[in-house]
Protein backbone atom coordinates (compact mmCIF):
# COMPACT_ATOMS: atom_id res chain seq x y z
CA UNK A 1 0.00 0.00 0.00
CA UNK A 2 2.07 2.93 -1.20
CA UNK A 3 4.00 4.47 1.78
CA UNK A 4 2.46 2.10 4.32
CA UNK A 5 4.16 -0.87 2.68
CA UNK A 6 7.47 0.24 4.25
CA UNK A 7 6.28 -0.20 7.83
CA UNK A 8 3.57 -1.72 9.96
CA UNK A 9 0.16 -1.45 8.33
CA UNK A 10 -2.97 -0.94 10.42
CA UNK A 11 -6.52 -2.05 9.67
CA UNK A 12 -9.83 -1.75 11.46
CA UNK A 13 -12.21 -4.64 10.74
CA UNK A 14 -15.80 -4.75 11.95
CA UNK A 15 -17.88 -7.85 12.68
CA UNK A 16 -14.96 -9.95 13.94
CA UNK A 17 -16.77 -12.18 16.43
CA UNK A 18 -16.93 -15.00 13.86
CA UNK A 19 -17.05 -15.79 10.15
CA UNK A 20 -15.54 -13.49 7.57
CA UNK A 21 -14.40 -10.83 10.02
CA UNK A 22 -12.68 -13.28 12.34
CA UNK A 23 -10.93 -15.10 9.51
CA UNK A 24 -9.75 -11.80 8.04
CA UNK A 25 -8.44 -10.62 11.41
CA UNK A 26 -6.49 -13.83 12.08
CA UNK A 27 -5.02 -14.00 8.59
CA UNK A 28 -4.01 -10.36 8.32
CA UNK A 29 -2.41 -10.41 11.75
CA UNK A 30 -0.34 -13.39 10.64
CA UNK A 31 0.70 -11.36 7.56
CA UNK A 32 2.09 -8.58 9.77
CA UNK A 33 -0.83 -6.18 9.84
CA UNK A 34 -1.75 -4.44 13.07
CA UNK A 35 -5.36 -5.56 13.31
CA UNK A 36 -8.08 -3.83 15.28
CA UNK A 37 -10.74 -6.54 15.38
CA UNK A 38 -13.98 -4.78 16.31
CA UNK A 39 -17.07 -6.57 17.60
CA UNK A 40 -20.59 -5.48 18.47
CA UNK A 41 -20.69 -7.18 21.88
CA UNK A 42 -18.30 -6.47 24.75
CA UNK A 43 -17.97 -10.18 25.57
CA UNK A 44 -16.74 -10.91 22.04
CA UNK A 45 -14.21 -8.09 22.31
CA UNK A 46 -12.99 -9.60 25.59
CA UNK A 47 -12.59 -13.00 23.94
CA UNK A 48 -10.56 -11.54 21.08
CA UNK A 49 -8.39 -9.55 23.49
CA UNK A 50 -7.66 -12.80 25.33
CA UNK A 51 -6.53 -14.17 21.96
CA UNK A 52 -4.07 -11.30 21.56
CA UNK A 53 -6.08 -8.88 19.42
CA UNK A 54 -6.76 -5.22 19.93
CA UNK A 55 -10.56 -5.22 19.89
CA UNK A 56 -12.57 -2.01 20.19
CA UNK A 57 -16.32 -2.33 20.61
CA UNK A 58 -18.10 -0.98 17.52
CA UNK A 59 -21.82 -1.49 17.02
CA UNK A 60 -23.09 0.06 13.79
CA UNK A 61 -26.43 0.84 15.46
CA UNK A 62 -24.73 2.75 18.30
CA UNK A 63 -23.13 6.03 17.12
CA UNK A 64 -21.37 6.48 20.47
CA UNK A 65 -19.60 3.15 20.06
CA UNK A 66 -18.45 4.20 16.59
CA UNK A 67 -16.97 7.44 17.91
CA UNK A 68 -15.35 5.82 20.94
CA UNK A 69 -14.16 2.72 19.09
CA UNK A 70 -12.47 4.71 16.36
CA UNK A 71 -10.94 7.06 18.95
CA UNK A 72 -9.45 4.01 20.68
CA UNK A 73 -7.91 2.88 17.39
CA UNK A 74 -6.48 6.29 16.52
CA UNK A 75 -5.05 6.77 20.00
CA UNK A 76 -3.25 3.44 19.65
CA UNK A 77 -1.82 4.27 16.20
CA UNK A 78 -0.93 7.90 16.85
CA UNK A 79 -3.74 9.16 14.63
CA UNK A 80 -3.26 7.06 11.50
CA UNK A 81 -5.13 4.20 9.87
CA UNK A 82 -4.15 2.44 6.66
CA UNK A 83 -7.32 0.46 5.98
CA UNK A 84 -10.92 -0.07 7.02
CA UNK A 85 -12.85 -3.25 6.23
CA UNK A 86 -16.58 -2.65 6.75
CA UNK A 87 -17.74 -6.21 7.26
CA UNK A 88 -20.49 -6.18 9.88
CA UNK A 89 -24.01 -6.86 8.57
CA UNK A 90 -26.98 -9.17 8.97
CA UNK A 91 -29.87 -10.50 6.91
CA UNK A 92 -33.36 -11.86 7.44
CA UNK A 93 -35.56 -13.95 5.12
CA UNK A 94 -39.02 -12.52 4.52
CA UNK A 95 -41.50 -11.72 1.80
CA UNK A 96 -41.16 -8.04 0.99
CA UNK A 97 -44.90 -7.57 1.53
CA UNK A 98 -44.50 -8.72 5.14
CA UNK A 99 -41.74 -6.29 6.13
CA UNK A 100 -42.88 -3.48 8.43
CA UNK A 101 -41.17 -0.13 8.14
CA UNK A 102 -39.34 -0.68 11.42
CA UNK A 103 -37.73 -3.90 10.15
CA UNK A 104 -36.33 -2.08 7.13
CA UNK A 105 -35.09 0.78 9.28
CA UNK A 106 -33.36 -1.56 11.70
CA UNK A 107 -31.47 -3.41 8.98
CA UNK A 108 -30.48 -0.20 7.21
CA UNK A 109 -29.10 1.13 10.51
CA UNK A 110 -26.61 -1.74 10.61
CA UNK A 111 -25.91 -2.52 6.97
CA UNK A 112 -25.85 1.02 5.57
CA UNK A 113 -26.08 3.92 8.03
CA UNK A 114 -23.54 2.55 10.51
CA UNK A 115 -21.13 1.63 7.72
CA UNK A 116 -21.41 5.14 6.32
CA UNK A 117 -20.98 6.73 9.74
CA UNK A 118 -17.73 4.89 10.44
CA UNK A 119 -16.43 5.53 6.92
CA UNK A 120 -17.34 9.22 7.20
CA UNK A 121 -15.23 9.46 10.37
CA UNK A 122 -12.27 7.53 8.97
CA UNK A 123 -11.95 9.47 5.71
CA UNK A 124 -10.51 12.70 7.22
CA UNK A 125 -7.72 10.61 8.74
CA UNK A 126 -6.90 9.02 5.39
CA UNK A 127 -7.14 12.32 3.55
CA UNK A 128 -4.70 13.89 5.99
CA UNK A 129 -2.15 11.10 5.54
CA UNK A 130 -2.69 11.00 1.77
CA UNK A 131 -3.40 7.28 1.52
CA UNK A 132 -5.74 4.53 2.65
CA UNK A 133 -8.06 1.73 1.62
CA UNK A 134 -11.79 1.52 2.37
CA UNK A 135 -13.10 -1.97 1.63
CA UNK A 136 -16.85 -2.58 1.91
CA UNK A 137 -18.19 -6.12 2.11
CA UNK A 138 -21.27 -6.38 -0.09
CA UNK A 139 -22.93 -9.45 -1.62
CA UNK A 140 -24.12 -11.00 -4.84
CA UNK A 141 -27.39 -9.42 -3.72
CA UNK A 142 -25.78 -6.02 -4.04
CA UNK A 143 -26.35 -6.14 -7.81
CA UNK A 144 -29.08 -8.79 -8.23
CA UNK A 145 -31.85 -9.95 -5.94
CA UNK A 146 -33.82 -13.11 -5.18
CA UNK A 147 -37.10 -13.90 -3.43
CA UNK A 148 -37.11 -13.65 0.38
CA UNK A 149 -34.12 -11.31 0.43
CA UNK A 150 -35.67 -7.98 -0.50
CA UNK A 151 -34.64 -6.13 2.65
CA UNK A 152 -31.07 -7.42 2.69
CA UNK A 153 -30.68 -6.83 -1.05
CA UNK A 154 -31.98 -3.28 -0.62
CA UNK A 155 -29.29 -2.54 1.97
CA UNK A 156 -26.55 -4.02 -0.18
CA UNK A 157 -27.73 -2.17 -3.30
CA UNK A 158 -27.57 1.03 -1.24
CA UNK A 159 -24.11 0.17 0.07
CA UNK A 160 -22.86 -0.43 -3.46
CA UNK A 161 -24.24 2.89 -4.68
CA UNK A 162 -22.51 4.73 -1.83
CA UNK A 163 -19.28 2.82 -2.44
CA UNK A 164 -19.24 3.48 -6.19
CA UNK A 165 -19.92 7.17 -5.72
CA UNK A 166 -17.31 7.52 -3.00
CA UNK A 167 -14.73 5.75 -5.14
CA UNK A 168 -15.19 8.33 -7.90
CA UNK A 169 -15.20 11.24 -5.47
CA UNK A 170 -11.95 10.10 -3.81
CA UNK A 171 -9.97 9.93 -7.04
CA UNK A 172 -6.66 11.74 -6.70
CA UNK A 173 -6.67 11.69 -2.89
CA UNK A 174 -4.67 8.49 -2.43
CA UNK A 175 -7.69 6.78 -0.87
CA UNK A 176 -8.98 3.72 -2.72
CA UNK A 177 -12.59 2.58 -2.19
CA UNK A 178 -13.26 -1.05 -3.02
CA UNK A 179 -16.12 -3.56 -3.00
CA UNK A 180 -15.96 -7.24 -2.19
CA UNK A 181 -18.98 -9.20 -3.44
CA UNK A 182 -19.26 -12.66 -1.83
CA UNK A 183 -21.87 -15.26 -2.54
CA UNK A 184 -22.58 -18.24 -0.25
CA UNK A 185 -19.92 -18.35 2.49
CA UNK A 186 -19.73 -20.69 5.48
CA UNK A 187 -20.53 -18.44 8.45
CA UNK A 188 -23.12 -18.04 11.22
CA UNK A 189 -25.05 -15.68 8.94
CA UNK A 190 -28.17 -17.86 8.84
CA UNK A 191 -28.17 -18.58 12.58
CA UNK A 192 -27.60 -14.90 13.36
CA UNK A 193 -30.67 -13.98 11.32
CA UNK A 194 -33.03 -16.04 13.49
CA UNK A 195 -33.59 -13.43 16.25
CA UNK A 196 -34.45 -10.79 13.65
CA UNK A 197 -36.77 -13.17 11.81
CA UNK A 198 -38.56 -14.09 15.01
CA UNK A 199 -38.85 -10.44 16.00
CA UNK A 200 -40.48 -9.23 12.81
CA UNK A 201 -42.19 -12.16 11.08
CA UNK A 202 -45.32 -13.96 12.30
CA UNK A 203 -46.16 -16.52 9.63
CA UNK A 204 -49.71 -16.87 10.95
CA UNK A 205 -50.31 -13.31 9.78
CA UNK A 206 -48.70 -13.52 6.36
CA UNK A 207 -50.46 -13.90 3.05
CA UNK A 208 -48.78 -17.24 2.34
CA UNK A 209 -47.85 -19.11 5.55
CA UNK A 210 -47.23 -22.35 3.63
CA UNK A 211 -44.47 -20.70 1.62
CA UNK A 212 -42.73 -19.73 4.86
CA UNK A 213 -43.12 -23.20 6.32
CA UNK A 214 -41.62 -24.83 3.22
CA UNK A 215 -38.98 -22.14 2.68
CA UNK A 216 -37.18 -20.07 5.34
CA UNK A 217 -38.53 -22.04 8.31
CA UNK A 218 -36.73 -25.16 7.10
CA UNK A 219 -33.56 -23.33 6.15
CA UNK A 220 -33.34 -21.45 9.45
CA UNK A 221 -34.09 -24.26 11.83
CA UNK A 222 -32.71 -27.31 10.02
CA UNK A 223 -29.00 -27.90 9.62
CA UNK A 224 -28.89 -29.19 6.07
CA UNK A 225 -25.16 -28.66 5.64
CA UNK A 226 -23.42 -26.21 3.33
CA UNK A 227 -25.16 -24.75 0.31
CA UNK A 228 -24.08 -25.69 -3.18
CA UNK A 229 -20.99 -23.68 -4.21
CA UNK A 230 -20.49 -22.51 -0.61
CA UNK A 231 -16.92 -21.50 0.21
CA UNK A 232 -15.13 -20.93 3.53
CA UNK A 233 -14.58 -17.45 4.92
CA UNK A 234 -10.95 -17.70 3.82
CA UNK A 235 -12.13 -17.23 0.22
CA UNK A 236 -13.25 -13.71 1.12
CA UNK A 237 -10.04 -13.04 3.02
CA UNK A 238 -8.03 -13.99 -0.07
CA UNK A 239 -9.82 -11.29 -2.07
CA UNK A 240 -9.48 -8.84 0.82
CA UNK A 241 -5.72 -9.32 0.78
CA UNK A 242 -5.67 -8.44 -2.91
CA UNK A 243 -7.80 -5.37 -2.27
CA UNK A 244 -5.48 -4.23 0.51
CA UNK A 245 -2.06 -5.11 -0.86
CA UNK A 246 -2.30 -4.74 -4.65
CA UNK A 247 -0.51 -1.59 -5.87
CA UNK A 248 -3.52 -0.78 -8.05
CA UNK A 249 -6.58 -2.54 -6.63
CA UNK A 250 -9.67 -3.31 -8.65
CA UNK A 251 -12.94 -1.53 -7.95
CA UNK A 252 -14.67 -4.86 -7.23
CA UNK A 253 -13.66 -8.35 -6.20
CA UNK A 254 -16.17 -11.16 -6.78
CA UNK A 255 -16.18 -14.31 -4.64
CA UNK A 256 -17.86 -17.70 -5.31
CA UNK A 257 -19.24 -19.22 -8.50
CA UNK A 258 -22.82 -17.88 -8.04
CA UNK A 259 -21.49 -14.34 -7.93
CA UNK A 260 -19.62 -14.75 -11.21
CA UNK A 261 -22.66 -16.39 -12.82
CA UNK A 262 -24.95 -13.60 -11.61
CA UNK A 263 -22.59 -10.99 -13.01
CA UNK A 264 -22.55 -12.64 -16.43
CA UNK A 265 -26.33 -13.11 -16.54
CA UNK A 266 -26.89 -9.50 -15.51
CA UNK A 267 -24.80 -8.35 -18.45
CA UNK A 268 -26.25 -10.57 -21.18
CA UNK A 269 -29.90 -11.23 -20.32
CA UNK A 270 -32.96 -8.98 -20.42
CA UNK A 271 -34.64 -8.27 -17.09
CA UNK A 272 -37.62 -10.54 -17.78
CA UNK A 273 -35.28 -13.50 -18.28
CA UNK A 274 -33.42 -12.76 -15.06
CA UNK A 275 -36.76 -12.55 -13.23
CA UNK A 276 -37.67 -16.06 -14.42
CA UNK A 277 -34.33 -17.45 -13.26
CA UNK A 278 -34.31 -15.88 -9.79
CA UNK A 279 -37.96 -16.82 -9.21
CA UNK A 280 -36.82 -20.45 -9.06
CA UNK A 281 -34.13 -19.84 -6.44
Amino acid sequence: MREAALGERSILITGCSSGIGHDAAVTLKARGWRVFAACRKAEDCARLKADGFESPRIDYTDPTSIVEGLAEVLEATGGTLDALFNNGAYGMPARTEDLPREALREMFETNVFGVHDLTHRVLPVMRAQGRGRIVNNSSTLGFVTIPWRGCYAATKHALEALTHTLRVEMRGTGVDVILIQPGPITTKFRVNSIPHYEKWIDITKTGDPLAYAEGPQKRLYTDSGPDRFELPASAVTAKLIRALEAPNPRARYLVTTPTYIAEVLRRILPLWAIDRIVARV
